[in-house]
């Protein structure tokens, strides 16, 4: 009769180290998914190197290839000024403030508070003010993986700035281009107007001679009525991006230097002579999925977390005052103190909280794939650039063989025009071959340049943001158990 207790609690002490280990198990945050982010051995498309030392790309001053004083001062001022970025900054800040309070939950807490209760049948009326304090233990993981979420918020701020940087200076670069082109293109074309009615007007005055048939004259007017029509595509261009540079840099009306026209900015002979595929780890989209990994790794620690007990310590004190007696206010005994363990275990909606933690889970599953997702269309982008800068630098090598052979042509038609050799129609004709020629090689030059924005684009270029974010990374280089 004596032995029979002891045999019962034995059973249960042999459970006791299984029930600490589940606990122990559980005190701890889910390990962060490995992302092994699929980049290429070597780019595919990348220039063969052509030094023993090549230099490493320029993916803060990018635009500086272009060699043009004035396409800087406008990113400087874009970068100042676009209201974009300065929302983006906003939102950064925001969320570096709440990155610095993600603790704060888990900190003790002291709330006051007041209350009245009337008895039902009046004879009592009491006011009742107080204290409660509260200390809720981060236990499960909880405060690892409220870190995590902290940091994902704050991680997905910082490339989205870095995003909108990037975005803004590849944008001002198209738009500077494809202004300067179309001015240069709208010179030509008006040089081929010009060309053209010199041409009728020679064809008339042969055709009263009646040494041409009146279809050349016909003819003449449907090229001058169509180089006529030429004219309005680079000018609706000009317009197009003169304004929209105005709303990068956030002004209402363009500046009227930009539409004095200018030289149309080019490479010459620049060259990618060197590209590591970790470059591609600077692009704001990879970042921002990055961040979302992060994020909700942390919201599938916090639903699991949820799943146990909520453990804690708490305390209160409280004064009651009866407002309809004449006694004092405030008596001895008329204080309650408390304290002890807070436990809060879920039990009628357990099932809905598995549920949640579930659904989290298979989140963080999707956001990972989101991610390689991200660095997979990263390389595509990448590759194409890398691609496309190499054929428009051939075509525009081509392009300006072309014109300089029909340059040569123009030269050669006027020393024989002055030795009585060649007529002013032919000459005429020359030179539209000539301005033709030049239209092909700024529209070259033009997707060279273009094709050179999209690769730094593609690559993440820009400078970083003004936004000081030094302390961030002081705090976020404790954390980066992700890499």
């Amino acid at each position: 009769m004596h032995d029979s207790a002891p045999r019962q609690v034995l059973p249960i002490l042999r459970l006791l180290p299984a029930l600490l280990l589940t606990l122990l198990v559980g005190c701890t945050a889910p390990p962060l998914p490995a992302l092994k982010p699929p980049l290429p051995q070597a780019w595919r498309n990348a220039p063969t190197a052509t030094a023993a030392n090549p230099a490493q790309p320029d993916l803060k001053n990018w635009w500086q290839a272009l060699n043009d004083p004035q396409l800087d001062a406008l990113v400087k001022r874009a970068l100042d000024h676009n209201l974009e970025v300065k929302a983006a900054s906003e939102r950064l800040v925001a969320a570096r403030i709440l990155y610095r309070h993600s603790n704060d939950p888990y900190l003790p807490s002291l709330r006051f508070d007041t209350n009245q209760v009337i008895q039902p049948d009046a004879s009592a009326s009491y006011f009742i003010v107080g204290f409660d304090a509260l200390w809720e233990m981060p236990l499960f993981g909880a405060l690892k993986s409220t870190h995590r979420l902290a940091t994902g918020n704050l991680d997905a701020a910082r490339a989205n700035l870095q995003g909108t940087y990037v975005t803004l200076v590849a944008e001002v670069a198209r738009c500077w281009v494809s202004l300067r082109t179309a001015q240069e293109q709208a010179k030509l074309l008006a040089g081929v107007r010009d060309a053209n009615q010199e041409k009728l007007h020679l064809l008339v005055l042969r055709a009263g001679l009646k040494l041409v048939a009146p279809t050349d004259v016909a003819s003449a007017k449907a090229e001058l009525a169509r180089s006529e029509m030429a004219l309005t595509d680079p000018q609706h261009a000009i317009n197009a991006n003169a304004q929209q540079l105005a709303v990068l840099l956030g002004q209402s009306e363009p500046d009227p230097a930009w539409l004095e026209g200018g030289v149309q900015p080019q490479l010459g002979d620049w060259q990618m002579t060197h590209a590591p595929a970790d470059l591609l780890r600077t692009r704001p989209e990879i970042a921002a999925a990055e961040a979302e990994v992060l994020r909700a790794a942390g919201e599938a620690g916090i639903s699991r977390a949820d799943i146990y007990p909520h453990i804690g310590l708490g305390s209160s004190l409280d004064w009651s005052v009866n407002l309809l007696t004449e006694r004092r206010l405030i008596r001895s005994g008329d204080s309650i103190f408390s304290a002890g363990p807070v436990i809060d275990m879920p039990l009628f909606d357990w099932g809905m909280r598995m549920a949640k933690a579930n659904s989290q889970k298979h989140g963080l599953q999707a956001a990972v794939y989101a991610y390689r997702q991200a660095v997979l269309q990263g390389v595509a982008e990448t590759e194409t650039a890398m691609g496309d800068l190499q054929q428009t630098r051939v075509r525009e090598t081509w392009a300006q063989q072309a014109a300089q052979a029909l340059d040569d042509n123009v030269s050669a038609l006027n020393k024989r025009r002055s030795l009585g050799l060649a007529s002013t129609l032919d000459l005429q004709d020359a030179t539209i071959a000539q301005a033709k020629a030049q239209l092909e090689l700024v529209s070259a030059r033009a997707e060279r340049d273009l094709a050179y924005v999209s690769l730094y684009k593609a690559l993440g270029g820009a400078p970083l943001p003004l936004v000081n974010v030094a302390a961030d990374y002081k705090a976020l280089s404790s954390r980066k158990e992700a890499k």
